[in-house]
Protein backbone atom coordinates (compact mmCIF):
# COMPACT_ATOMS: atom_id res chain seq x y z
CA UNK A 1 0.00 0.00 0.00
CA UNK A 2 1.47 3.44 -0.85
CA UNK A 3 2.64 5.95 1.55
CA UNK A 4 1.39 8.69 -0.14
CA UNK A 5 -1.47 9.33 -2.54
CA UNK A 6 -0.22 12.49 -4.35
CA UNK A 7 -3.58 11.95 -6.82
CA UNK A 8 -6.89 12.88 -5.60
CA UNK A 9 -9.85 14.79 -6.60
CA UNK A 10 -13.22 15.91 -4.61
CA UNK A 11 -16.50 17.20 -5.01
CA UNK A 12 -14.51 20.65 -5.08
CA UNK A 13 -14.32 19.36 -8.73
CA UNK A 14 -15.47 15.85 -10.50
CA UNK A 15 -15.00 13.69 -7.23
CA UNK A 16 -17.31 12.29 -5.20
CA UNK A 17 -15.08 12.60 -2.33
CA UNK A 18 -16.35 15.39 0.24
CA UNK A 19 -12.77 17.24 0.68
CA UNK A 20 -13.94 16.86 4.40
CA UNK A 21 -14.02 12.69 3.80
CA UNK A 22 -10.38 12.80 2.45
CA UNK A 23 -8.97 11.79 5.98
CA UNK A 24 -11.10 9.00 6.86
CA UNK A 25 -10.80 7.78 3.26
CA UNK A 26 -6.83 8.08 3.80
CA UNK A 27 -6.89 6.32 6.88
CA UNK A 28 -9.22 3.39 5.68
CA UNK A 29 -6.81 3.08 2.82
CA UNK A 30 -3.60 2.58 4.75
CA UNK A 31 -2.43 6.41 3.09
CA UNK A 32 -0.36 8.76 5.21
CA UNK A 33 -0.50 11.87 2.80
CA UNK A 34 -2.61 12.72 0.39
CA UNK A 35 -2.47 15.87 -2.15
CA UNK A 36 -5.80 16.51 -3.01
CA UNK A 37 -5.51 17.95 -6.74
CA UNK A 38 -8.77 19.20 -7.91
CA UNK A 39 -8.89 19.90 -11.65
CA UNK A 40 -8.24 23.91 -11.80
CA UNK A 41 -9.65 24.49 -8.19
CA UNK A 42 -7.91 26.18 -5.89
CA UNK A 43 -8.52 24.35 -2.19
CA UNK A 44 -9.47 26.23 1.14
CA UNK A 45 -6.44 25.72 3.10
CA UNK A 46 -4.79 27.99 4.89
CA UNK A 47 -1.07 26.84 4.40
CA UNK A 48 0.81 24.06 1.86
CA UNK A 49 0.43 21.72 4.06
CA UNK A 50 -1.82 21.04 6.39
CA UNK A 51 -2.67 18.58 9.07
CA UNK A 52 -6.55 17.07 9.29
CA UNK A 53 -7.06 13.86 11.58
CA UNK A 54 -3.84 12.46 11.17
CA UNK A 55 -3.39 12.43 8.06
CA UNK A 56 -1.04 15.17 6.18
CA UNK A 57 -2.83 16.98 3.00
CA UNK A 58 -0.91 18.51 0.89
CA UNK A 59 -2.45 21.64 -0.95
CA UNK A 60 -2.14 20.92 -4.55
CA UNK A 61 -3.90 21.47 -7.99
CA UNK A 62 -4.28 20.06 -10.97
CA UNK A 63 -4.33 22.63 -14.25
CA UNK A 64 -4.73 22.16 -17.71
CA UNK A 65 -3.00 23.40 -20.15
CA UNK A 66 -1.85 23.67 -24.06
CA UNK A 67 1.38 22.71 -25.55
CA UNK A 68 3.02 24.27 -27.80
CA UNK A 69 1.78 21.35 -30.46
CA UNK A 70 -1.57 21.88 -29.22
CA UNK A 71 -2.26 18.95 -27.22
CA UNK A 72 -3.72 19.79 -23.76
CA UNK A 73 -2.06 17.99 -20.64
CA UNK A 74 -2.20 18.65 -17.64
CA UNK A 75 0.05 19.83 -14.51
CA UNK A 76 -0.08 18.78 -10.85
CA UNK A 77 0.96 21.75 -8.27
CA UNK A 78 1.78 20.65 -4.80
CA UNK A 79 2.17 22.78 -2.01
CA UNK A 80 0.35 25.47 -3.19
CA UNK A 81 0.40 29.39 -1.57
CA UNK A 82 -1.01 31.26 -4.39
CA UNK A 83 -0.14 34.17 -5.82
CA UNK A 84 -2.68 36.72 -7.46
CA UNK A 85 -1.42 35.55 -10.98
CA UNK A 86 -2.49 31.79 -9.90
CA UNK A 87 -5.92 32.93 -8.38
CA UNK A 88 -6.69 35.28 -11.50
CA UNK A 89 -6.13 31.81 -13.78
CA UNK A 90 -7.92 29.67 -11.64
CA UNK A 91 -10.95 32.22 -11.74
CA UNK A 92 -11.07 33.03 -15.34
CA UNK A 93 -10.81 29.30 -15.97
CA UNK A 94 -13.44 28.57 -13.78
CA UNK A 95 -15.85 30.64 -15.84
CA UNK A 96 -15.20 29.49 -18.77
CA UNK A 97 -16.21 25.78 -17.17
CA UNK A 98 -19.63 26.85 -16.16
CA UNK A 99 -20.11 28.15 -19.58
CA UNK A 100 -18.93 25.14 -21.40
CA UNK A 101 -20.62 22.92 -18.82
CA UNK A 102 -23.87 24.65 -19.68
CA UNK A 103 -23.58 24.61 -22.86
CA UNK A 104 -23.32 20.74 -22.93
CA UNK A 105 -25.95 20.23 -20.47
CA UNK A 106 -28.71 21.89 -23.04
CA UNK A 107 -27.06 20.34 -25.87
CA UNK A 108 -27.43 16.69 -23.95
CA UNK A 109 -30.52 17.09 -22.53
CA UNK A 110 -31.97 18.89 -26.29
CA UNK A 111 -30.69 15.89 -27.84
CA UNK A 112 -32.29 13.28 -25.54
CA UNK A 113 -35.54 15.30 -24.90
CA UNK A 114 -34.39 14.79 -20.83
CA UNK A 115 -33.76 17.03 -17.94
CA UNK A 116 -30.63 16.40 -16.53
CA UNK A 117 -31.32 18.40 -13.39
CA UNK A 118 -27.90 19.44 -12.52
CA UNK A 119 -26.51 22.72 -11.34
CA UNK A 120 -23.64 24.24 -13.46
CA UNK A 121 -21.52 25.68 -10.75
CA UNK A 122 -17.71 25.97 -9.84
CA UNK A 123 -15.84 22.76 -10.83
CA UNK A 124 -18.50 21.31 -12.92
CA UNK A 125 -17.11 18.74 -15.71
CA UNK A 126 -17.92 16.20 -17.66
CA UNK A 127 -18.36 13.48 -15.03
CA UNK A 128 -21.01 15.43 -13.78
CA UNK A 129 -23.17 15.01 -16.70
CA UNK A 130 -22.29 11.58 -17.61
CA UNK A 131 -23.42 10.59 -13.62
CA UNK A 132 -26.64 12.99 -14.28
CA UNK A 133 -27.36 10.66 -18.09
CA UNK A 134 -26.08 7.40 -16.15
CA UNK A 135 -28.93 7.94 -13.49
CA UNK A 136 -31.36 9.27 -15.56
CA UNK A 137 -34.68 6.81 -15.93
CA UNK A 138 -35.39 7.90 -19.41
CA UNK A 139 -31.83 6.79 -21.14
CA UNK A 140 -30.14 3.83 -21.88
CA UNK A 141 -26.61 5.08 -21.59
CA UNK A 142 -24.18 4.28 -18.88
CA UNK A 143 -21.67 6.49 -17.64
CA UNK A 144 -19.28 5.53 -20.41
CA UNK A 145 -21.45 5.48 -22.72
CA UNK A 146 -22.25 9.01 -22.04
CA UNK A 147 -18.48 9.75 -22.96
CA UNK A 148 -18.39 7.25 -25.78
CA UNK A 149 -21.09 8.55 -27.77
CA UNK A 150 -22.47 11.95 -26.32
CA UNK A 151 -20.11 14.22 -24.50
CA UNK A 152 -16.42 12.99 -25.50
CA UNK A 153 -14.22 14.56 -27.63
CA UNK A 154 -15.43 14.84 -30.88
CA UNK A 155 -19.23 13.90 -30.08
CA UNK A 156 -22.14 15.37 -30.64
CA UNK A 157 -22.37 17.63 -27.52
CA UNK A 158 -18.80 17.69 -27.02
CA UNK A 159 -17.40 21.53 -26.38
CA UNK A 160 -14.09 22.50 -26.45
CA UNK A 161 -13.07 24.93 -23.19
CA UNK A 162 -10.44 27.78 -23.34
CA UNK A 163 -7.14 26.47 -21.46
CA UNK A 164 -3.87 28.55 -20.92
CA UNK A 165 -0.90 27.82 -22.76
CA UNK A 166 1.91 25.42 -21.04
CA UNK A 167 4.29 28.41 -20.71
CA UNK A 168 1.74 30.87 -18.76
CA UNK A 169 0.31 28.22 -17.05
CA UNK A 170 3.36 26.18 -15.76
CA UNK A 171 4.90 30.00 -14.88
CA UNK A 172 1.82 30.30 -12.61
CA UNK A 173 2.03 27.25 -11.11
CA UNK A 174 6.04 27.42 -10.52
CA UNK A 175 6.00 30.64 -8.50
CA UNK A 176 2.99 29.37 -6.33
CA UNK A 177 4.12 25.63 -5.67
CA UNK A 178 6.84 23.48 -3.93
CA UNK A 179 6.97 21.27 -6.34
CA UNK A 180 5.48 20.63 -10.45
CA UNK A 181 5.14 17.89 -11.98
CA UNK A 182 3.35 16.53 -15.44
CA UNK A 183 0.95 14.16 -14.54
CA UNK A 184 0.14 10.56 -15.91
CA UNK A 185 2.65 11.37 -19.39
CA UNK A 186 1.52 8.63 -20.94
CA UNK A 187 -2.32 8.59 -21.75
CA UNK A 188 -2.25 11.54 -24.12
CA UNK A 189 -2.50 11.08 -27.97
CA UNK A 190 1.30 11.80 -28.55
CA UNK A 191 3.12 10.89 -25.22
CA UNK A 192 6.45 11.67 -26.81
CA UNK A 193 5.20 15.41 -27.20
CA UNK A 194 4.49 15.70 -23.77
CA UNK A 195 6.94 14.02 -22.01
CA UNK A 196 9.24 15.77 -24.07
CA UNK A 197 8.05 19.01 -22.10
CA UNK A 198 9.91 17.74 -19.26
CA UNK A 199 13.33 18.95 -20.37
CA UNK A 200 11.80 22.69 -19.27
CA UNK A 201 13.99 23.18 -16.14
CA UNK A 202 10.43 24.74 -13.97
CA UNK A 203 8.82 21.26 -14.55
CA UNK A 204 10.66 19.65 -11.64
CA UNK A 205 8.71 15.95 -11.69
CA UNK A 206 6.86 13.59 -13.39
CA UNK A 207 3.81 11.52 -12.54
CA UNK A 208 5.45 7.94 -13.10
CA UNK A 209 3.32 5.67 -10.43
CA UNK A 210 -0.56 5.89 -11.49
CA UNK A 211 -3.33 3.29 -12.16
CA UNK A 212 -4.04 3.07 -15.67
CA UNK A 213 -2.19 4.20 -19.01
CA UNK A 214 -2.47 3.61 -22.90
CA UNK A 215 -2.02 0.35 -24.28
CA UNK A 216 1.09 -0.12 -26.68
CA UNK A 217 2.99 3.41 -25.32
CA UNK A 218 7.02 2.88 -24.80
CA UNK A 219 6.82 3.25 -20.79
CA UNK A 220 10.86 3.76 -21.50
CA UNK A 221 9.84 7.46 -22.57
CA UNK A 222 9.39 8.65 -18.75
CA UNK A 223 12.22 6.49 -17.35
CA UNK A 224 14.68 7.79 -19.97
CA UNK A 225 13.22 11.46 -18.77
CA UNK A 226 13.90 11.23 -15.44
CA UNK A 227 17.41 10.10 -15.83
CA UNK A 228 17.90 12.28 -18.48
CA UNK A 229 16.58 15.83 -16.52
CA UNK A 230 17.19 14.31 -12.65
CA UNK A 231 13.79 14.90 -12.69
CA UNK A 232 11.16 14.24 -8.92
CA UNK A 233 8.84 10.79 -9.36
CA UNK A 234 5.66 11.55 -8.30
CA UNK A 235 2.35 9.10 -8.03
CA UNK A 236 -1.28 8.91 -7.75
CA UNK A 237 -4.33 6.90 -7.74
CA UNK A 238 -5.85 9.89 -9.54
CA UNK A 239 -9.27 9.46 -7.67
CA UNK A 240 -12.55 10.59 -8.38
CA UNK A 241 -14.27 8.12 -6.19
CA UNK A 242 -13.48 7.11 -2.36
CA UNK A 243 -10.96 4.81 -2.88
CA UNK A 244 -7.67 6.09 -2.62
CA UNK A 245 -4.01 4.19 -2.30
CA UNK A 246 -4.76 2.48 -5.44
CA UNK A 247 -1.45 3.93 -6.72
CA UNK A 248 0.89 6.57 -5.04
CA UNK A 249 4.87 6.36 -3.56
CA UNK A 250 7.08 4.81 -0.66
CA UNK A 251 7.49 6.76 1.84
CA UNK A 252 10.93 6.78 1.08
CA UNK A 253 9.73 8.78 -2.48
CA UNK A 254 7.41 11.05 -0.86
CA UNK A 255 10.15 12.31 0.91
CA UNK A 256 12.68 12.75 -1.69
CA UNK A 257 9.92 15.78 -2.51
CA UNK A 258 10.75 17.57 0.49
CA UNK A 259 7.08 19.21 -0.35
CA UNK A 260 6.71 19.42 3.65
CA UNK A 261 9.88 21.20 4.10
CA UNK A 262 9.55 25.28 4.97
CA UNK A 263 11.41 26.59 1.75
CA UNK A 264 14.44 29.33 2.42
CA UNK A 265 13.22 32.85 1.79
Amino acid sequence: MPYADLHVHTTRSDGCLELEAVPDAARRAGVAVVAVTDHDRLQPFDAPVVERDGVTLINGIELRVSTPAGQRVDLLGYGVDATPALEGLVEEIQLNRVERGQAIVDCVEDRLGIDLGVTVEDGFGRPHVARAIDAHPETAYDYGDAFEQLIGNDNPCYVPRDVPSFEYGLGALTASCRLVSLAHPLRYPDPKEAVALTAEPSLEAVERHYAYTREGVDHGLVDRAIERYGLFVTGGSDAHDDELGIAGLSRHEYEQLGIEEIPEK
